[in-house]
């Protein structure tokens, strides 16, 4: 769903604060990621965005195409019910981000045993 309709779903979601954790997560066709956790509803999402046109302008500087809202995919992959919780769970995310395919790192970690 885009992540209009993710917050339209659950007017909470909208409301809460929400904390990121890395904007860098890739899957193995090197799709970029951001993860968020929403503190009211305690799901932890991940949105995809669409690959930005960057262009050069007649000055030589560069733009970056601002992409609507509809192609930013949301997908909810859990619920933690704490920040605590989640932190437990995440650590070690800021090295394992920058790693090649590093969603296989978060999946492995949202299954691991408890």
């Amino acid at each position: 769903m885009d992540i209009e309709a993710f917050y339209e779903q659950n007017e909470a979601r909208r409301e809460s604060a929400e904390i990121e954790f890395g904007s860098e997560w890739t899957d193995k066709e090197d799709n970029e990621y951001e993860l968020s956790w929403v503190e009211a509803t305690g799901e932890l999402y991940l949105m995809v965005e669409p690959h930005a046109h960057v262009t050069e302008d007649m000055f030589g500087d560069f733009r970056v195409s601002s992409e609507p809202v509809s192609e930013l995919t949301v997908v909810v992959i859990g619920k933690v019910p704490s920040r605590a919780a989640l932190e437990d769970l995440l650590q070690g995310w800021e090295t394992a981000m920058p790693e090649e395919n590093s969603l296989a790192w978060l999946y492995e970690h949202l299954n691991a045993p408890a």
